[in-house]
């Protein structure tokens, strides 16, 4: 009985390295908020460390100000004072667990991880609604009914600022700490019970898959056809088999109706900037597809809502056909992006 009580030595390995990343989250930021705006074409960033607030502070404490937000001060929060001691506590009782190999005690420890991270997320949005929605009634700008509350995770627009945020290198070691956890707690428990042995090289990979899936960017928005507009010619977008999306790095979307729209706002804001463009097969319009996997065709008997004539399809026979019927030629997406 004691010997099916104690955690195994990959259980145990684990356990050593997410102490490691639990203990390494001390010295790094653990989020971020990035701030861009045309005045500001190198953005602002709010970095958020386990016992300070760090980034451009002066700056975004001074546009703020404006707006009638409260200014951002290390001491004015309690959770910087807190936060290093429990951070350091959750690596400690990971120290213990693998000194103790007992299974009772790796089943707490991952209870105690995720109690702390829901937690944390909890206050982290607490504040942030009420620095959002906390205004001073007598500021220099104010916007009826307006709140300025930034996002959790992901991208929100205020004013003319676009506002995103997501875990920094300490967030993602925390996940991946927990992921080991999680790992380690899955292994003595639910595999073990059914006999499965899982090679170690295939535990690795399979945390190393999740971080990269939670690190990967998203994809494209759905697009409400007669309610969306254009960003670029401001017309609504009514034909689905010309919508098309720009997605940055960051999680934005840009929406056209037409890719030549597309085209035209990406030469012009992007460049040579890492995003990812979307459109819809045009026989098939039922979603959105990366346009690098896609094949298309250029003609006036196309017909596209602003002229662009420009149709995309996933097979490359059907392109071929259309491009015979409709009288038009066969297009490359870089192509496409030097012709406009």
């Amino acid at each position: 009985m004691e010997r099916k009580a104690t955690i195994s030595i990959l259980a145990r390995v684990l356990l050593l390295l997410a102490a490691a990343l639990f203990m390494a989250v001390q010295f790094v930021p653990m989020w971020y908020i990035d701030l861009d705006a045309p005045q500001y074409p190198e953005g602002l960033t709010l970095l958020i460390y386990p016992d300070k607030i760090g980034g451009n502070v002066d700056i975004i404490n001074g546009l703020n100000h404006y707006i009638g937000m409260k200014t951002l001060h290390t001491q004015d929060f309690i959770e910087f004072r807190i936060l290093p001691w429990l951070i350091g506590i959750v690596a400690l009782f990971t120290l213990i667990t693998v000194f103790a190999a007992r299974k009772k005690a790796l089943t707490a420890l991952l209870v105690f991880i995720i109690a702390f991270g829901v937690v944390a997320i909890v206050d982290f949005w607490r504040w942030e609604y009420n620095y959002g929605h906390n205004l001073d009634p007598n500021a220099a700008i104010v916007v009826p009914g307006m709140a300025y509350q930034p996002p959790l995770i992901g991208f929100k627009q205020l004013l003319n600022f676009g506002a995103y945020s997501a875990p920094a290198a300490g967030g993602w070691m925390f996940i991946g700490g927990g992921l080991l956890v999680l790992l380690a707690t899955l292994k003595e428990t639910v595999l073990n019970r059914k006999k499965v042995k899982v090679p170690p090289a295939a535990m690795l990979l399979a945390l190393l898959s999740g971080l990269f899936t939670a690190c990967s960017g998203k994809g494209p928005e759905p697009i409400a056809l007669n309610k969306d507009n254009c960003d670029y010619c401001k017309m609504s977008i009514s034909n689905m088999s010309f919508a098309s999306e720009i997605v940055t790095v960051k999680g934005r979307a840009y929406k056209f109706d037409d890719l030549a729209c597309l085209i035209h706002y990406k030469n012009d804001n992007f460049g040579t900037e890492n995003v990812t463009c979307y459109t819809c097969d045009f026989i098939t319009p039922s979603h959105l597809i990366r346009l690098d996997s896609l094949f298309f065709i250029r003609g006036e008997m196309v017909k596209s809502p602003m002229g662009g004539n420009i149709a995309a399809f996933t097979n490359p026979d059907s392109a071929q056909v259309y491009s015979g019927r409709l009288n038009a030629i066969p297009q490359r997406w870089d192509q496409l992006l030097q012709e406009n």
